[in-house]
């Protein structure tokens, strides 16, 4: 019920135009363990049509490791970013809810509630 409620909340919305139409032939998922730390990898993941990275790990001051593009951020609530200055507009915030904790951020989020 709380998930149908907050579903009725929600504008619908498909994926951004920009995403749509790019061709996945070469796609990465960057994880947050920090195996790529100290790799120097950041220029080959740039070169993938589509980043996807998990949780909030830092790319920012990890560029040359961990590369600077972002797609598609996959998070829980409680990695989401704090302040909008975090979100790359040209990425897309994807929250990943499970707990009926992540349905009441999502509440707050929707409503412009405090948590």
């Amino acid at each position: 019920d709380k998930l149908k409620d907050l579903l009725e909340l929600l504008p619908e919305h498909d994926l951004p135009e920009d995403l749509k139409s790019k061709n996945c032939k070469r796609c990465v998922v960057v994880g947050s363990g920090g195996i790529l730390h100290g790799s120097e990898l950041g220029h080959v993941l740039n070169q993938f049509d589509i980043v996807i990275r998990l949780n909030d790990a830092p790319v920012q001051g990890y560029t040359d490791h961990v590369g600077n593009k972002t797609t598609i951020r996959m998070t829980y609530p409680e990695g989401a970013p704090f302040s909008e200055h975090e979100y790359p507009p040209a990425s897309l915030f994807v929250a990943v809810l499970f707990k009926r904790v992540d349905f009441n951020w999502l509440q707050a989020m929707v409503k412009n509630e405090t948590l």
